[in-house]
């Protein structure tokens, strides 16, 4: 049997599907990153597990992560659960199923709410195109090289923050990346104080600057197309095909990026090598 990762809600129980219910009444094992929120929920369901539950948090994954790899090998279904939404997304989980992966031993999932594409929903914010980016970082230096990065990130971009880091890290990405950038404030989702706070990051940082409890989601949208010509653009495309690139992708790439005509930057860069 095998390792099933299993969706719980992220606030309102009602959320938890029948299969969900289900998959806790029959695990042998259930790894909960909290033994009282898993005995909660399974309280809120009906359910009566008669599964070994032992606890899976982040200081204790590494340790007990053998047993429950013993415990998939021998057949029994394990079933991993987490505070709230999918298991090894900014969670306990990835070494579990990395480790699981590697022996070809069996991983399911059973699907449930998840923060990130919530809030995405919820922000208002273009969802073709975007990245998860964990939590955001603490430490000053890799604070700044990860706004940096942000700088020209296309992608909308979601992200966890704890509330009380919210206003210097919105006041910090005001100023490193426009004021007029927009985001989204997305607060205890699916919860009863529920709140989304939309608009430009100037604006939720003056928001956020008294204070903000709960579990916060942001959701930051993708940087505006670069305001550059053709010719601006052919170096860099040389540079990548000497590289070993092809002229024709890399100028399909370069030109989706930044608005420019995929035709004219592919005759300039054609035209500059031949001169």
């Amino acid at each position: 049997m095998p390792l099933i990762l299993a969706g719980t809600p992220l606030g309102d129980r009602s959320d938890a599907s029948p299969r969900l219910a289900e998959t806790l009444r029959t695990a042998d094992v259930i790894a909960a990153e909290d033994t009282r929120r898993l005995r909660s929920l399974a309280t809120a369901l009906d359910v009566a597990p008669v599964a070994k539950v032992v606890s899976f948090y982040e200081d204790v994954e590494s340790a007990r992560l053998p047993k429950l790899l013993d415990a998939v090998r021998e057949g029994d279904t394990v079933v991993l659960v987490t505070d709230a939404g999918m298991p090894s997304v900014s969670d306990p989980g990835f070494r579990l199923v990395a480790a699981c992966a590697e022996e070809e031993l069996p991983v399911s999932c059973v699907p449930g709410p998840s923060a990130v594409t919530t809030a995405l929903a919820l922000s208002g914010l273009a969802p073709d195109r975007f990245c998860f980016d964990g939590f955001a970082p603490r430490k000053p230096g890799e604070r700044a090289r990860w706004f940096a990065e942000l700088a020209d990130e296309k992608r909308t971009t979601v992200f966890f923050e704890s509330p009380h880091r919210l206003a210097s890290l919105l006041a910090d990405a005001a100023e490193r990346l426009g004021a007029d950038r927009r985001g989204a404030v997305c607060r205890e989702l699916t919860k009863t104080y529920e709140q989304v706070r939309r608009g430009t990051l100037g604006e939720l940082a003056e928001w956020a600057a008294d204070g903000v409890r709960g579990e916060i989601t942001v959701v930051l949208a993708g940087a505006a197309p670069r305001d550059v010509s053709v010719a601006d653009l052919v170096d860099e495309v040389t540079r990548r095909v000497e590289a070993g690139e092809r002229l024709k992708a890399v100028a399909a790439e370069v030109a989706k990026e930044t608005g420019v005509s995929k035709k004219e930057l592919y005759d300039a860069v054609v035209a500059a090598r031949a001169d």
